[in-house]
């Protein structure tokens, strides 16, 4: 817009300079003529001198209208919430969220003091845009109206309902509702007391075969990190065997966060995308379960990878439980990324999808148990 108006100007200033030459132009030969009368202005020169005037009018109106127009396209702009623009002089904002500023100021524009708005949705996402970590808000967190007067003693007890807000979630109104829907979205707690302790193919690795591959490399395991781990059955199954597990979870339609949290677990709300909220070489497993697939570009999984391998400590295992590509992805795209790094093949195992989108699209199941380097 700046070099528009620049040019705009510059065409006005030749225009009149134009005109001041031939205006010139004319008094000079009129001088230098003997007859006292004026001569006749030539027809080429009133032409000129009327597609110059025509021209700068036209030119004048434009500019006229341009600056409304940028006037105009100013004043629809949506205003800057005034906390956004406070906190941005605290802290850095996200580079991802200026891509989404209508989402942003959305989420920031409130009531500082008061109440927060019911915006669970839109929070959500946001941080799904790469938007995270959100900007912080000076305002009162919603609750609910009742309290349960004491929480479930076992991880696979029956969760509280009246602890969560429910008005956010359109599907179900309850944990009871969730479990019917679909089972396998991990609220029902009749199944998820089994998972992750048979084996019913090559693809699982019950906990207590895990735990013996530990034992015997000599390798304890207590400190683990659970990526997409849902509801948080593997931290549960964990917590039986005295292992503290981290699930970093999403809540994706329904309330994955508070359900990991009222099975007495610690739910991290971030996204695939941010860097792993642990120090370097602190955690002896990192499982990456069903959110981690072909879907993800494989730049990103790379940097994933490399960030399992910045928390993991030496001789630290990684392990991608039912990890599903196109069978030709994953000889030629996905294992050797995985080779990239350079751990010890523990466990592997491959297997057809059988269900209709692996047979649609050609899609096999990895199981993979790799130990990282003791020493580099």
């Amino acid at each position: 817009m700046i070099r528009f108006t620049m040019g705009l100007n510059m065409l006005l200033l030749l225009a009149m300079v134009a005109t001041n030459i031939l205006s010139l132009y004319h008094l000079s030969s009129n001088l230098q003529s003997k007859p006292p009368a004026p001569a006749a202005v030539p027809d080429h020169l009133l032409h000129q001198l009327r597609t110059i005037r025509a021209t700068i009018n036209h030119l004048t109106r434009l500019q006229s209208t341009t600056t409304e127009t940028t006037s105009s396209a100013k004043k629809s702009r949506p205003t800057i919430p005034s906390d956004l623009l406070i906190y941005t002089h605290i802290s850095p904002i996200a580079s991802s969220c200026k891509d989404y500023p209508e989402l942003l100021y959305q989420y920031m524009n409130y009531t500082p003091f008061s109440l927060c708005p019911s915006d669970a949705l839109l929070a959500e996402s946001l941080i799904l845009r790469g938007c995270h970590p959100l900007p912080r808000r000076r305002c009162f967190s919603r609750t609910t109206s009742t309290n349960p007067s004491s929480l479930p003693t076992s991880p696979f007890g029956t969760i509280p309902e009246n602890t969560v807000i429910w008005s956010q979630y359109s599907n179900c109104k309850s944990f009871t509702c969730l479990a019917r829907f679909n089972s396998e979205m991990g609220f029902d707690m009749k199944v998820e007391k089994s998972r992750f302790l048979e084996y019913k193919s090559d693809l699982d690795l019950p906990i207590s075969q895990l735990l013996q591959v530990s034992k015997s490399a000599k390798s304890v395991i207590r400190l683990a990190l659970d990526i997409g781990g849902g509801t948080g059955t593997f931290a549960a199954q964990m917590r039986l065997q005295n292992v503290t597990v981290i699930t970093t979870t999403m809540n994706l339609g329904a309330p994955y966060n508070e359900a990991v949290a009222l099975r007495g677990l610690v739910p991290l709300h971030v996204p695939l995308q941010q860097r792993l909220p642990v120090f370097d070489g602190v955690v002896d497993l990192v499982r990456c379960g069903h959110a981690v697939n072909r879907w993800i570009p494989v730049t990103a999984m790379e940097f994933l990878f490399f960030d399992v391998d910045r928390v993991l400590r030496g001789g630290g295992y990684f392990w991608l439980d039912h990890f599903f590509s196109k069978k030709v992805d994953l000889e030629k795209v996905f294992m050797p990324l995985i080779g990239k790094l350079v751990y010890k093949k523990v466990k592997w195992a491959v297997a057809n999808k059988t269900d209709s989108s692996g047979l649609k699209n050609g899609e096999v199941y990895l199981t993979a148990l790799l130990q990282k380097p003791v020493s580099r």
